[in-house]
């Protein structure tokens, strides 16, 4: 018997209406089908995300072993390739003052009116290779150790880290050599070198903000690894590394403001420090006003600004 005209209807209704595809409706984020509450729900994670600051500063915290290693490792393996080995990491900055004393000392005879110039210099030298130095491998820090950054997954803030910290251990070394030299010109121990070690403390925490700015810079700007030479070399020669600033402050042919941004510079600052530390003829009147607060401050800042901003960029390094 042939059923009745409206259940057909009906069920062909249904029967469509069950049937039809539907347009996709847009998931409200927050449902069931919502890929991130799901992921969220299982515990999962974007891979390489970056982390909340402190969580960051935790995982750099137990990276400190790495960060050493990593360090000796680049110091070491610096020079194996050189008959002399280790012996260039103080005869690099030595030759360098050798240089600079012909040049500064002898033809353009600025040693006059500086008592010890030879450790005057020698110390302005070495202590200003520690931040170019610092400064230049953080630039490559990135850029230069792709393979390892793009295989593991740490903290990118450990490599600048540790390239500056090589870079300290590079100074101690060349610190042994200044004292034997400071010994021939007659200056021995006294407790002012003690001073030393907080000045390279803090200068180490200014390299180490700094290489971490230029390592973000680098990172998506490789040449700005070709434009740092020029840079730090004009920075070297305003900093007093061979020529005293207080001179020049004396000599009255620069406005006082000049004269202050000279003073207040942060290599001129740290160099200042470890001449007042180390050499007995620099004396108190020799140092910029507030110099200590000055270097603190330098160093706060400068480490503080630069983790950040570098920081900030941790999930793009070695992408793209």
């Amino acid at each position: 018997m042939p059923l009745p005209r409206t259940l057909v209807e009906s069920d062909l209704v249904t029967t469509e209406t069950l049937t039809k595809p539907t347009p996709h409706a847009a998931v409200a984020p927050g449902t069931a089908q919502d890929p991130r509450a799901l992921a969220l729900r299982h515990g999962l994670s974007v891979s390489g995300a970056r982390p909340a600051l402190p969580a960051y500063v935790r995982q750099l915290w137990s990276r400190r072993d790495f960060i050493t290693a990593f360090a000796t490792a680049r110091l070491t393996a610096q020079y194996s390739q050189a008959k002399l080995g280790q012996v260039w990491q103080v005869m690099t900055p030595l030759l360098n003052a050798a240089v600079y004393y012909l040049i500064f000392g002898v033809l353009m005879n600025v040693q006059e009116g500086i008592p010890d110039y030879v450790p005057f210099l020698i110390t302005g030298i070495f202590v200003w290779t520690f931040t170019s130095q610092s400064i230049m491998t953080g630039t490559r820090a990135i850029s230069g150790n792709l393979g390892l950054v793009r295989a593991l997954h740490f903290p990118r803030a450990s490599l600048p880290l540790a390239l500056a910290l090589q870079q300290l251990q590079q100074l101690v070394l060349s610190l042994c050599v200044l004292i034997a030299i400071l010994f021939c010109f007659g200056e021995f121990p006294r407790w002012s070198w003690l001073l030393a070690v907080p000045a390279l403390l803090l200068q180490l925490l200014f390299n180490s903000g700094v290489a971490l700015v230029m390592a973000r810079l680098a990172a998506r700007t490789p040449d700005i690894a070709q434009l740092m030479p020029f840079l730090l070399r004009t920075w070297m020669y305003v900093s007093g590394a061979m020529w005293s600033i207080q001179h020049l402050a004396a000599s009255g042919r620069l406005p006082d403001a000049v004269v202050t941004a000279l003073q207040s510079n942060p290599a001129a600052v740290y160099i200042d420090l470890m001449r007042f530390a180390l050499i007995e003829s620099f004396t108190a009147g020799q140092l910029p006003p507030h110099v200590w607060a000055l270097a603190a401050g330098w160093a706060l800042v400068a480490f503080a600004g630069g983790f950040i901003y570098f920081w900030k960029a941790e999930e793009t390094y070695g992408r793209g």
